[in-house]
């Protein structure tokens, strides 16, 4: 476990081990998460990163004959 401390500006600094765990770069977002009395950050990931996941899904959908 890693132990941070909090500045008097409410920062912190994502110690090196976690960055590069994370794959963390400066500039990339996170998002802050209150969660069962703990902050979960969680990388936010760029729309882009997600295309193609969805590639060879079964599209038909079984339809009413009413809803053509």
């Amino acid at each position: 476990m890693t132990v941070v401390t909090i500045s008097s500006r409410y920062q912190i600094v994502i110690p090196k081990d976690v960055r590069e765990r994370l794959n963390l770069k400066p500039g990339q977002q996170v998002d802050a998460v209150p969660f069962r009395g703990r902050v979960e950050l969680i990388p936010v990931e760029p729309v882009e990163s997600m295309r193609g996941t969805l590639r060879g899904i079964d599209t038909t959908v079984p339809r009413e004959d009413d809803r053509l």
